[in-house]
């Protein structure tokens, strides 16, 4: 499956940054789509050491970034960041599939 999520420069750095503090240097960064959210969908983030055999997986930046299938039609065309403002530091997703997103940021409709 070709991926065509991103993964920015300033997220790859602080991917990088949680592994050094992790001391696993195997574990990847999963992006997924759950239901729930002010806007129906809500963006989820973890690390995982399992690449499953549908998975799409970027590398850029010397990050590798995971997304499942059921959730990677939602990501193509995606750029995941990282940001730190005045409402704190995460992870953030410029998706140009979504219709509407929620204030904060962290859910979505299509």
């Amino acid at each position: 499956m070709e991926a065509g999520v991103q993964l920015s420069p300033r997220a790859a750095e602080r991917v990088r940054r949680l592994l050094q503090v992790e001391s696993t240097p195997d574990l990847k960064l999963r992006v997924f789509i759950t239901g729930g959210g002010c806007s129906g969908f809500s963006y989820g983030f973890t690390f995982d050491e399992e690449v499953a055999e549908d998975d799409a997986v970027v590398e850029e930046h010397g990050v590798t970034l995971l997304v499942d299938s059921l959730s990677f039609p939602y990501l193509a065309g995606a750029e995941v960041d990282y940001k730190e403002d005045l409402h704190g530091a995460q992870f953030v997703v410029a998706n140009p599939n979504a219709a509407a997103t929620c204030g904060c940021g962290n859910s979505f409709a299509v």
